[in-house]
């Protein structure tokens, strides 16, 4: 059973920055991939970016230029550059791994405000 904590969340304004860290722990029977999702009220949870372990991104089309995640593998840690940041990008950011056994576990999740 792998367990996620998050960190870094937190307000800023319109055009500021932020940096997420999920570090994950506990029984990992390898890593297929890591990322990050955010959900804001009234809407479903929608995928920001992801890395997998040989370091392959993928970035949601609303991100891309502004996002950038990366991991260190030896902390089994990946990071969320966040930068340029808009009030659409309000949400709880939440931490997800991916298993080579594909079980997926999630973080508690990290609230990132963005003021205009």
């Amino acid at each position: 059973q792998a367990q996620l904590a998050e960190s870094g969340g937190g307000l800023v304004q319109a055009g500021g920055a932020l940096r997420l860290s999920c570090a994950a722990s506990g029984n990992i029977f390898g890593i297929s991939l890591m990322g990050w999702y955010r959900q804001s009220p009234g809407k479903q949870r929608e995928l920001v970016a992801t890395i997998t372990r040989a370091g392959t991104t993928d970035y949601a089309d609303s991100v891309k230029g502004r996002f950038t995640i990366s991991a260190d593998n030896r902390k089994n840690t990946i990071y969320l550059q966040m930068n340029n940041l808009t009030p659409e990008d309000t949400a709880v950011y939440y931490c997800l791994l991916t298993s080579l056994s594909r079980d997926d576990y999630w973080g508690q999740g990290t609230q990132v405000t963005v003021s205009s």
